[in-house]
């Protein structure tokens, strides 16, 4: 197979890139562990150019990236697209930063009060999900990306018409490793994790309920050690339980992309609210929606 697109999803935390064939397969795959958040301001470039395009032998092809990479602390700021946005309007805002190398731009959309809110990256995975099933290209479809900054996506007849985001995945890695919630346990116990999610009750008094994790450890005798399992089983409970109902789409299906084992822990609080789940491989969709988009955009 000769390839014909250099694809990037490049987070926060690591880059993630393939080289695809002229119909989307994968030709090579390589994982780097420099996020945006992990190199200089300025050094996209170089590391790009200097270490992704020679590893995949990608000199040469067009290449386009999605991710915080389109951020300001990324290569170069792309204009974000207005919610409801389908792929044709995302294919239109992808942005030339070097030669035969472009970037996609995010979304954004009214948020919370009078915030609006904005990703980069999952509407590529959202688009690629949609992709590849005819069946998710119609009706309507509540997806939520579990991680660092927990997207939850409303699809409508294959365009993204609204998303909330949601800091759990940070709170928890903050509370864990800085405050008196920090923990050595592996979190590995679900039981735990179990008394988190009770403890969450219906995502409300999130602040009050946090407390729960320390006051259980100092006045019940609970290990500290099992306070990763709790504060982990805290968080995502709240969030199942909030998000759905600030989007008034409390108790419909969700589709969970993802991480395997991320979405495992949301699968199991969703389970508890008596929710309909299905799972899905996160990187499939977002080589799918990077295709669509260079197909889109005229790159290949």
């Amino acid at each position: 197979m000769a390839a014909a697109l250099l694809a990037c999803d490049w987070g926060s935390t690591h880059l993630r890139a393939w080289t695809l064939d002229a119909a989307g397969a994968v030709v090579d795959r390589r994982d780097f562990p420099f996020g945006v958040n992990r190199i200089a301001p300025g050094e996209a470039e170089t590391k790009f150019r200097e270490d992704v395009r020679p590893a995949l032998g990608a000199e040469t092809l067009p290449a386009l990236l999605c991710g915080g990479v389109g951020s300001n602390i990324g290569w170069r700021t792309v204009p974000y697209v207005d919610c409801p946005a389908r792929l044709e309007a995302v294919g239109a805002g992808l942005l030339k930063v070097a030669e035969r190398t472009w970037i996609a731009p995010g979304l954004r959309c009214q948020g919370l009060g009078e915030a609006c809110d904005v990703l980069r990256g999952e509407e590529t995975l959202v688009f690629g999900w949609v992709a590849l099933d005819p069946a998710r290209q119609t009706g309507r479809w509540l997806v939520c990306q579990p991680g660092t900054h927990g997207k939850w996506l409303v699809v409508e007849d294959g365009s993204i018409v609204r998303f909330l985001s949601a800091f759990t995945g940070e709170l928890y890695a903050v509370l864990s490793a800085h405050s008196i919630l920090r923990s050595s346990g592996q979190g590995q116990d679900l039981a735990v994790f179990d008394q988190g999610l009770e403890a969450a009750a219906d995502g409300d008094g999130l602040l009050n309920r946090l407390y729960t994790a320390r006051s259980r450890v100092a006045g019940q005798g609970a290990s500290q050690e099992s306070t990763a399992d709790y504060l982990s089983g805290l968080l995502i409970g709240a969030e199942v339980a909030a998000t759905p109902r600030l989007l008034g789409l409390e108790g419909a299906p969700v589709a969970l992309v993802g991480d395997a084992t991320l979405c495992d822990r949301y699968a199991r609080a969703l389970d508890r609210r008596g929710v309909t789940v299905t799972r899905h491989e996160g990187e499939p969709a977002v080589r799918a929606g990077l295709f669509a988009l260079a197909r889109m955009g005229g790159l290949i």
